[in-house]
């Protein structure tokens, strides 16, 4: 079985490597998924938590070099669990989270770099997303070594509007114009640790930014999008959960009839 929390020798002496390294961020609780015993990270499809079908697609990518879990404590040895139950050998790392999301991520990130260098490119998803494929991982590791950051989006596909008081409706945007952010966000380690860290130093500290392409922006640096698949979609809803399943049907149908 994996060690709990405590890094192995193998990897305490590979501290400083430069790599690509996963940190993925699963510390809800589920409420708005109506869970009372399990966290949604942890629900299961055909027998698989959710959690498990985001590691492995970062566990099957060949430029990943490691993985770090941010997880609720009471969680971190079950975590452990599955990652040796599934095998899932890249998982270098799991840390309880923080007091809000973004205090999370730097718990994260701060984990990697006990491993990787600065100039190592982080990719920062979610646990919950677990429909990301492979083509978009690498997009973001391209997009960050030419660029600096790589920012994953989707095309907007309804009609956008500002709100404003007493119900009424602001301006229509173009819809042309628009693109959902999504995960993962990417970047050079140094550079996402730097600006965590300025952050924390300015009113309202991190918590101030709803995710970590805020952050970047604001603190200077110019973001760069990589197109992914509408299907990357985050489970927070019940009914997220029933396309997660349709989704995962089909896929698994098609290799059945030799269409994909």
């Amino acid at each position: 079985m994996m060690p709990k929390v405590e890094m192995s020798k193998k990897q305490s002496d590979a501290a400083g490597q430069k790599g690509c390294v996963a940190v993925i961020f699963a510390g809800g609780t589920g409420q708005r998924m109506n869970t009372r015993t399990l966290p949604k990270q942890f629900l299961e499809l055909h027998g698989k938590p959710i959690l498990i079908y985001t590691l492995e697609a970062f566990e099957r990518h060949p430029q990943i070099d490691g993985i770090v879990v941010v997880m609720l404590e009471s969680w971190i040895a079950h975590t452990w669990q599955l990652a040796d139950k599934y095998r899932i050998t890249k998982l270098r790392k799991v840390v309880p989270g923080g007091e809000s999301g973004q205090q999370s991520i730097f718990n994260g990130l701060s984990a990697a770099r006990e491993i990787f260098s600065d100039d190592s490119i982080v990719l920062i998803h979610d646990g919950v997303r677990p429909l990301i494929d492979e083509d978009t991982i690498t997009g973001n590791i391209e997009s960050v070594r030419a660029h600096g950051t790589a920012i994953t989006v989707t095309p907007a596909t309804e009609t956008i509007t500002i709100k404003e008081e007493g119900g009424a409706v602001g301006d229509i945007i173009d819809r042309s114009r628009c693109e959902l952010a999504r995960a993962p966000q990417s970047f050079y380690l140094g550079d996402i640790l730097a600006a965590h860290k300025k952050a924390q130093e300015i009113e309202g500290g991190s918590d101030r930014f709803i995710d970590s392409a805020s952050m970047m922006q604001y603190f200077g640096h110019k973001l760069y999008s990589v197109q992914g698949r509408p299907e990357n979609i985050k489970i927070t809803t019940p009914g997220d959960f029933y396309i997660f399943r349709a989704m995962v049907d089909a896929m698994e149908s098609s290799q059945i009839f030799g269409l994909s």
